[in-house]
């Protein structure tokens, strides 16, 4: 085999034999650390994408690190036909961090998802009393969820969703927002609304304020369940632990996903509590994954990192010098940007040049982000990030922009 030195070479190579599901930006991670990666050429870069917030705390985080080796000394996986000790404290600490009675676990922010709507049906058969396989959960539009089967069937994305089908059933679709809509939407069969507290796939979409405390009273009178989907505005990311909690809302589910994983191994779970986790009894869901030590002890790390307010506190007070920077681009080459936490959605003028343009010209200039939707990037640095480091990644970009516009 040819020896690879470059990072043209590793493309190439990833081009003939892995599947073209992704179009990444031109450099090949080597090396990471905190909030930088390095490339097979010994190019350095601010990772200001953190894994669309599965690197909540940075790359190879020393005591995440340091719990998946002391796990992987002991055990890794026992499968769920047996009990684990890392499984129990995993789930404790995760249920006094969003304020729920129980956890279900799973590896993946899809499987996740997928979790959560069976958990709604059955909750609507056996506890609501809607008639066997009537159940509807209203979703948004704008929505992303993941890659499933069932997902895609109300993604209303034509890349995620056509030439997938037949579609699953049982999904009502409204616009992202629409207090009325979600309300004229609901009937006597409705099971859950299911609704990401930001769209981040959409490019970091912030309902109006109100929305959410509003959806909350919707669904407690009408006895409907609201699922909150915080898998990437979850833990940590918008200054708070969980995005509803910005405005003081609770919901009865959670998913959450990426950042549990500490950014090393696959980490998901549904958080609840027992009078709607109950309907999931032996035998009637699983994962042979789901729960397994390794996870579950890197996933109390992460959550022990959070159980001190440290990183929700420093990404509160960052907001501010996040959003004054950026704001600053309105009207020189940004048409409009997003603040909540470390999250930013910034709308680049499409005249100028497209998302993927701009992502391209400040991995040049050793920042990396990523684009959604045309002419919107996406940035989620790291919650380890410094303020002078979040300023080097604003004044990359209002460099960007400034020779784009000449």
């Amino acid at each position: 085999m040819t020896e690879l030195s470059t990072n043209q070479a590793f493309i190439d190579l990833e081009d003939q034999v892995a599947a073209h599901n992704y179009s990444p930006l031109p450099v090949v991670v080597e090396h990471a650390e905190g909030i930088h990666v390095t490339d097979v050429e010994g190019n350095t870069y601010i990772d200001a994408l953190s894994g669309y917030s599965a690197l909540n705390f940075g790359h190879r985080h020393p005591g995440l690190v340091q719990a998946a080796k002391d796990q992987l000394d002991r055990s890794t996986l026992t499968s769920r036909a047996f009990h684990n000790d890392q499984l129990g404290p995993f789930c404790e600490a995760l249920a006094r961090l969003v304020g729920k009675d129980m956890i279900l676990p799973m590896n993946t922010g899809a499987e996740a998802v997928e979790t959560a709507l069976k958990i709604a049906r059955k909750w609507a058969y056996q506890v609501k009393g809607v008639a066997d396989g009537q159940a509807e959960i209203i979703v948004m539009d704008g929505n992303f969820h993941g890659r499933t089967t069932t997902i895609i069937s109300f993604s209303d994305d034509p890349e995620a969703h056509d030439h997938y089908g037949p579609s699953t059933p049982g999904f009502v679709a409204v616009p992202y927002g629409d207090l009325a809509a979600i309300e004229a939407a609901i009937t006597d069969n409705t099971a859950a609304v299911l609704v990401e507290p930001i769209q981040g796939e959409q490019g970091v979409m912030i309902p109006q304020e109100g929305f959410l405390p509003g959806l909350r009273q919707l669904c407690t009178d009408r006895n409907v369940l609201m699922i909150a989907d915080e898998i990437q505005s979850g833990l940590g990311r918008t200054g708070t632990s969980l995005a509803c909690e910005y405005e003081g809302v609770e919901a009865d589910m959670y998913t959450l996903g990426k950042a549990l994983g500490g950014g090393i191994v696959p980490v998901s779970a549904v958080a609840a509590d027992a009078d709607v986790m109950n309907v999931i009894t032996p035998g009637t869901h699983g994962s042979t994954f789901g729960g397994n030590p390794l996870a579950a002890a890197v996933g109390k790390a992460v959550v022990d990192l959070l159980l001190t307010g440290e990183h929700q506190a420093h990404a509160k007070q960052l907001e501010g010098v996040f959003a004054e920077e950026l704001g600053k681009l309105v009207g020189h080459g940004a048409e409009a940007v997003r603040v909540r936490g470390l999250w930013a959605g910034i709308d680049i003028d499409p005249e100028l040049m497209t998302g993927k343009e701009a992502c391209k010209a400040l991995a040049k200039k050793g920042v990396l982000a990523k684009d959604t939707h045309g002419s919107t990037i996406r940035l989620a640095p790291p919650l380890t990030i410094t303020e002078d480091e979040l300023r080097q990644v604003t004044d990359t970009l209002a460099s960007v922009l400034a020779e784009a516009r000449g």
